[in-house]
């Protein structure tokens, strides 16, 4: 999953995206609202975080100009402006949460695993391929009641893969929701992170392949059975 942070605290913006990375997002970050607003027209991101009072453009205005160029992407206020009148006048403004400062980041973290389900239309924090289930809450994946243990990016991968199950996701779609950096095109960084996730998912010789690949385009996740 690919977010967007526009705050401009050093600190806070270390902080927040050290957290973010931890928890497997790919994070960009930026501390000014025309740069913020760039990156937020030019790449796709499943969660935008932003700060309301911003250098050049703030959070409201950066809100505004993507709604009205028909970005759907979730976007959730962080801010030191705590009134109800501020929260109401930024949720009207097409804002989906609105989270105050001073904030628990574990709080920060489950506000945006929600708004990441939201962009996918799922209520629940389980998603299920076959008799693969994975919990973006407890961070858990299952298989035929076996636990599987996955590294950060792997967990996040795999829950992309998920939450697009039955579609097929180009390379560069993986790259750009999964690594902070793209990689080069003669990088086969993200066949081989697919080449692992396969193995970890197999986990007897009764497990059926989950992650077929559509040669020239991608790769899609389903149950063939």
């Amino acid at each position: 999953m690919r977010v967007l942070l526009v705050e401009d605290s050093p600190r806070l913006r270390k902080s927040v995206t050290t957290a973010l990375k931890s928890s497997g997002y790919a994070v960009d970050s930026e501390k000014d609202g025309e740069e913020g607003l760039w990156q937020a027209q030019n790449h796709e991101y499943d969660v935008v975080i932003l700060d309301i009072m911003l250098p050049g453009l703030d959070g409201l205005q950066i809100l505004e100009k993507l709604r009205k160029e028909g970005n759907e992407a979730p976007i959730l206020f962080l801010t030191a402006k705590d009134t109800i009148e501020d929260r109401v006048h930024g949720l009207r403004s097409g804002a989906d949460d609105y989270l105050v400062k001073p904030f628990a980041l574990e709080e920060l973290l489950a506000r945006v695993e929600t708004l990441s389900r939201r962009k996918y239309q799922k209520r629940t924090s389980k998603i299920q391929v076959g008799d693969l289930e994975l919990d973006s809450a407890a961070k858990t994946v299952q298989r035929a009641g076996q636990s599987i243990d996955l590294a950060a990016r792997e967990f996040s991968l795999l829950e992309y893969l998920m939450l697009r199950k039955g579609q097929v996701v180009s390379r560069t779609q993986i790259e750009e929701h999964i690594y902070d950096d793209m990689a080069s095109p003669m990088s086969n960084v993200v066949d081989s992170a697919i080449c692992a996730l396969r193995k970890h998912i197999l986990v007897d010789k009764e497990s059926v392949p989950l992650i077929h690949t559509r040669r020239g385009q991608g790769y899609v996740m389903e149950s063939r059975q």
